[in-house]
């Protein structure tokens, strides 16, 4: 059963015009001219119950427009939401009892509050039974192991210590949709990991629905069997993460260690991407019969140390897929971005 169903979905704003000229301010301040920003058009897409969904794009692409009107924050220019059967801004407070969300540059937490007191006023917002908090705390505290910090003020939390709160205060009073705005932005490599498996645990044990937003890929990888890619306002891929892979990311990355530089090598059936002299990588198609062959053919010829097979990261592979589709790729910064969250969580 779907719990999240969008059709045809259209936001607009309008922006003042500005005049130029010497006197452009004083026409601005009186002038009733605007221009129209389109931030969403007609996206459609339906999400299960229980599903993990990564919603992704480039700044300015449209996500933060379409998670605040499935929460009710903004209205639709035109075209339908139902979450939970219900449209979210004609009933944002009943929305608000079984939506969770973390975002990683805002906080629920009081911040000269310790993190317990927090939820415990969390406790009485939401009204929730003193069974239902302390099981559902204890649950909490255990598989994002709070107890060396619940009695410590907020400021006191370090980043990773913070978003775990953070996650816990949101399913304090059992949502059924959790929203994630970078959830893992800053955070270091075992912190990231402690968190993605708490994410894998309450989708898998508890059926929580996820939507995720988030430029670090790997959280997609780990998290969210399906992806959905928007820009400029337009949905441009809905499909399985393995779908993406096998039709655009259809390529391998061998790296070889050779005892000694070979120097230059021919590669017939691959391309060489990377030339570190002993160290080479090469990209294949992915046929594991050439990645074989050659393989056997530069043993025969080079004394190898080691060998290592990749798929190609799915940075490339969303790169791939804007050439494809003849979308605005993102800028240089974007993919630089995505690349470093890439770099920091290898």
């Amino acid at each position: 059963m779907a719990i999240v169903e969008v059709t045809g979905l259209n936001k607009e704003f309008r922006r003042n015009r500005r005049h130029q000229g010497a006197f452009g301010a004083v026409r601005t301040l009186f002038s009733r001219e605007y221009s129209i920003h389109r931030a969403v058009q007609d996206v459609s897409f339906s999400i299960e119950e229980g599903e993990a969904v990564g919603y992704v794009g480039p700044n300015g692409a449209g996500k933060s427009t379409t998670i605040k009107m499935l929460t009710g924050i903004l209205v639709p220019t035109s075209g339908d939401i139902l979450v939970d059967g219900r449209v979210p801004h004609e009933h944002r407070q009943e929305n608000a009892r079984i939506l969770g969300a973390v975002f990683g540059q805002r906080s629920q937490l009081w911040w000269d509050l310790p993190v317990i007191d927090s939820f415990e006023l969390h406790q009485h917002v939401y009204g929730i039974a003193d069974g239902d908090y302390r099981r559902t705390l204890g649950f909490c505290r255990e598989v994002l192991q709070l107890d060396s910090f619940l009695q410590a003020p907020v400021r006191q939390l370090s980043l990773g210590q913070r978003m775990r709160a953070e996650m816990a205060m949101a399913l304090l009073h059992e949502p059924k949709i959790l929203f994630l705005d970078e959830p893992t932005i800053g955070l270091d490599v075992l912190a990231k990991d402690r968190i993605r498996e708490f994410l894998r645990t309450i989708n898998r044990e508890r059926n929580v629905t996820i939507i995720l937003t988030t430029h670090d890929l790997k959280d997609i990888e780990e998290i969210c069997p399906r992806l959905i890619m928007i820009n400029q306002g337009t949905v441009m891929f809905d499909n399985t993460v393995a779908h993406l892979k096998s039709t655009v990311g259809d390529e391998r990355e061998i790296k070889i260690e050779f005892a000694t530089d070979p120097g230059a090598i021919e590669i017939p059936a691959g391309t060489l991407v990377r030339d570190a002299g002993a160290s080479k990588t090469i990209r294949f198609a992915q046929d594991n019969g050439s990645v074989m062959a050659l393989l056997s053919e530069l043993d025969g010829r080079y004394p190898i140390r080691d060998v290592s097979i990749e798929e190609v990261s799915i940075e490339d592979v969303i790169r791939k897929l804007y050439i494809q589709t003849g979308q605005n790729a993102p800028d240089s910064s974007e993919i630089d971005t995505w690349s470093r969250h890439r770099a920091v969580t290898r």
